[in-house]
């Protein structure tokens, strides 16, 4: 990123990247996405996400979802973790998620802090990816 200095963001021998990478597939894998006590400690108790669709989704909203397969690309392409503070990151990346036999991308967001025992997650967001948006303007 533009204006980026390196010390910001963290390197892939990074005990906390690792860390952090990890806890992002979590979400992505059936096994511990829908582990509610894993979920329960993971989400902050202020989290929420905006999904890729758009729509809010709130903590509670996450931990009730109905267990499915989750037929995603790991490890997600582009995946960087930037501190925002020293017990703040934020982690971004692609996803690659495949719906209905049909591969979705989008740019994923993540906002974590670190607690005495491990990062939290207290927002995700989730942003169509141009070239997949009908009709959308290269511009940004």
């Amino acid at each position: 990123m533009a204006g980026e200095k390196p010390d910001d963001v963290m390197k892939p021998n990074d005990p906390d990247w690792e860390e952090l990478r990890a806890l992002e597939q979590s979400l992505w894998r059936a096994e511990t996405r829908f582990d509610r006590p894993l979920m329960g400690k993971t989400f902050a108790d202020d989290f929420y996400e905006i999904g890729r669709s758009g729509r809010i989704h709130t903590r509670q909203d996450c931990l009730d979802l109905t267990p499915e397969p989750i037929d995603a690309l790991l490890p997600p392409a582009n995946f960087r973790v930037r501190l925002i503070s020293a017990d703040v990151a934020q982690v971004t990346y692609t996803s690659h998620v495949t719906y209905g036999g049909v591969v979705q991308r989008g740019h994923r967001s993540s906002v974590w802090t670190r607690t005495a025992d491990s990062w939290v997650l207290h927002f995700h967001q989730g942003t169509v990816c141009w070239d997949e948006a009908a009709g959308a303007d290269r511009g940004g």
